[in-house]
This record gives C-alpha cells, sequence and structure tokens, in this order.
C-alpha cells in the first residue's frame, strides 16, 4: 500500500498540530513537513515535492492565497484549503478554488470533538481525491483574472450611471417593475469538484444577450454558495444570483442552488418558470442534487433543454441526463477526462450512452451558445 506525503500549512502552532494528528490517523498518508506561512510552503512544496498540501488562507508573510497561485505556477501540486466557515473565508474559499485548489474544508474549531470528527472525515475523503489529481490540469488552462477585473469595474460603472439616469426621473405612483421574460430554452449544469474553476470557465464565456436562463446545481455547503453566485456574477457577462424559493426565471440570468437546499424548476404560466427549493433527504449523498434538478426538468417538454455535467466525484446527474435524453434534451454536454478535475460523474454519463457532445472546459460555453442561439 502506497504512502503519501503530505505538507501541512498554518501559522498556528495549535492548528498545525491538529491538523497533523487528523491526519496521521489514516495510514496512507504521512505527514512530511509542517509550514507556518506562504514564504515556507512554497520552498517545502519546491523541495519535498509532496504528494498533496493543506494550506490555512489568513497567514503572516505570504497568505495563502498568494501561496497557491505560485505553488500552482511554479510547482503544480494538489492543494486542500483549511476555510472559515465566515462570509469573508468563504469568499476567500472561492477565490483559492479559482485559483487551483482542488478542495476545501472547514477550519476544525478543536473545542468539540464532534467538530473535529468531522473535519476528519472530510479532509481525509478529500485528501484521497487530491492525491490522485493530476495537479498540472489546474495549471494548464490558467483563467486571465485581468480580463475579469476589467468587465466586473464595466458592470459596476452602468450600474451606477443606471442608478444616476433613474434618479433623474420622476417617481411614479406606483413602482414598475419589468416583465419576465418568455422563457423558451433552459440550459441546466451540474458539477462538483473541481466545479467553481470549471464554472468560472463557462459562464464568463456566455453571452449577455443570451436567451435562457442557465440554473446550477454546484455540491457547496451553504454560505459557501452565495459567495460562488457573488464571484461568478462579477466576472460575468449574465447576472448570476443564489437562487431563492418562487423566484422567476429570465433568459440571461444563472442561478445556483444554495447550500443544504434540492433545487427544482416547475411551470409558472405560459412561457414562465418559477424555482422551488426543498430539505428533503440527500440524494447520491448531496443536497443540492443534480439528479433533483434534472428530474423536475422531465416535465416541461415544451421547453429546449440543454444539460451539462461537468467535473465532480461520483454519478450525481448521470441517471436525470439519461431521463432527459430520452424525453427529449436538445444537447446532453460532458466534460472530457482532459480537463476534469475528477472524472467522476461525466464519465458516468458517457456510460450510460446519454451525451450528444463530450469537450473540454473551455469549448463548452460555445457549444452551448451555439446550441441556444442558432
Amino acid at each position: 500500500m502506497r504512502t503519501y506525503n503530505i505538507l501541512v500549512v498554518d501559522d498556528s502552532i495549535f492548528m498545525r498540530k491538529i491538523i497533523t494528528d487528523l491526519i496521521s490517523e489514516d495510514p496512507q498518508f504521512r505527514v512530511v513537513a509542517t509550514a507556518k506561512n506562504g514564504i515556507e510552503a512554497v520552498e517545502m512544496v519546491k523541495t519535498l515535492k509532496p504528494d498533496a498540501v493543506t494550506m490555512d488562507i489568513e497567514m503572516p508573510l505570504m497568505n495563502g492565497l498568494d501561496a497557491l497561485k505560485k505553488i500552482m505556477s511554479e510547482q503544480p501540486t494538489p492543494v486542500i484549503m483549511l476555510s472559515s466557515l465566515t462570509q469573508e473565508g468563504a469568499r476567500e474559499t472561492i477565490i483559492a478554488l479559482e485559483r487551483g485548489a482542488v478542495d476545501f474544508v472547514g477550519k476544525p474549531s478543536g473545542s468539540i470533538s464532534l467538530d473535529l470528527h468531522k473535519v476528519k472525515v472530510l479532509l481525509l475523503e478529500k485528501l484521497h481525491i487530491a492525491v490522485k489529481t493530476n495537479a498540472a490540469k489546474f495549471s494548464a488552462n490558467p483563467i486571465r483574472s485581468t480580463i475579469f477585473e476589467k468587465l466586473r469595474a464595466a458592470k459596476e460603472i452602468i450600474a451606477k450611471q443606471e442608478t444616476a439616469a433613474l434618479a433623474e426621473l420622476p417617481n411614479p405612483a406606483k413602482p414598475v417593475t419589468a416583465a419576465p421574460s418568455q422563457v423558451q430554452q433552459l440550459v441546466a449544469i451540474g458539477t462538483s469538484t473541481g466545479g467553481p474553476r470549471a464554472l468560472h470557465q463557462v459562464i464568463s464565456n456566455i453571452p449577455a444577450d443570451f436567451p435562457a436562463p442557465v440554473v446550477i446545481v454546484q455540491h457547496m455547503p451553504p454560505n459557501f454558495t452565495k459567495s460562488l453566485a457573488q464571484r461568478l456574477d462579477s466576472v460575468s457577462a449574465l447576472h448570476v444570483v443564489e437562487a431563492e424559493n418562487g423566484m422567476v426565471l429570465n433568459n440571461g440570468c444563472a442561478y445556483i442552488a444554495p447550500g443544504g437546499y434540492h433545487m427544482m424548476v416547475a411551470r409558472n404560466g405560459p412561457g414562465m418558470y418559477k424555482i422551488y427549493l426543498s430539505k428533503e433527504d440527500p440524494r447520491n449523498g448531496h443536497r443540492p442534487s443534480v439528479d433533483v434538478l434534472f428530474e423536475s426538468l422531465l416535465p416541461l417538454k415544451e421547453l429546449k433543454r440543454h444539460v451539462v455535467l461537468m467535473t465532480g466525484m461520483g454519478s450525481d446527474g448521470a441517471k436525470g441526463m439519461l431521463s432527459l435524453k430520452q424525453a427529449g434534451a436538445i444537447t446532453t454536454i460532458a466534460e472530457s477526462e482532459e480537463t476534469c478535475i475528477v472524472y467522476g460523474m461525466p464519465r458516468a454519463a458517457i456510460e450510460l450512452q446519454c451525451v450528444t457532445h463530450i469537450l473540454p472546459q473551455q469549448e463548452i460555453a460555445q457549444q452551448l451558445t451555439q446550441a441556444v442561439i442558432h
């Protein structure tokens, strides 16, 4: 049985001890060294070449985000982020996942044994995934953040101009609301491990005039899905939000299932559709579940449906995609193995022979745009 070498990075000696002890409970892992800041981490990755790294975000001298960026550019290595469960921690975690982190685990508090047990199970599970991934994939197709930052700045300027223009208009007797889009097509996307980076690639390349709503299930805990929606909105021409119960779907908008809830779509009148959220039991070990979303689209045969499965462990969404294909879905796309961080969910769909296109991550948006607009 092979033993994998792990580097633990955290500025707290207490946390380094806790994390080392948790990892050492698995006989397949050996903590080869620890580092107390990003500078040490970068150097140790170069010299020790560990199989995986656990990385804190907030550290002196060089934080985890900057260290991750250097590691992925100089010595690509699978990294699991140890994240604070605060809103700020969630935002930083999303950025880390975009920069190449395989996944993340909430930082243990160290005060409650149940908390530590949950963290141990998750951390070991995700380390087993990490040590088997090819980290070079993370750096092979880097995200061009300068372009995205310019787009975000442009969106902020437009929003301010619209606000200023509205302020100059006389107040109407009652508020005027825009009529919901007449929806004739719909795109549904499911993803898991490696998904935030994949979604960044796909959603940011869909045009603003996209004549369909996009509904997304990303396996992720509460709070993090809100940060993911905010991040994608800042880098995309689409309007991206975390879904709410009863929200009406509009063309040119993307809706991310909130962590802890299943998301479904139902008819709400001619050409109108609403989102419904549910706390029903997890499916395939997940809530939200991709299969639950896909199955909710089965009765909506008047819609031209386009469905996508991207990187992720397991098979969530594969059976739902098969059912949709049999029910007349126009497009069924599976991300190809060459760009998947974990080639589980797409492979399960391909094995069911329900996929019309097998595409690398960077070609999915173009195929969706062609399918929906043409």
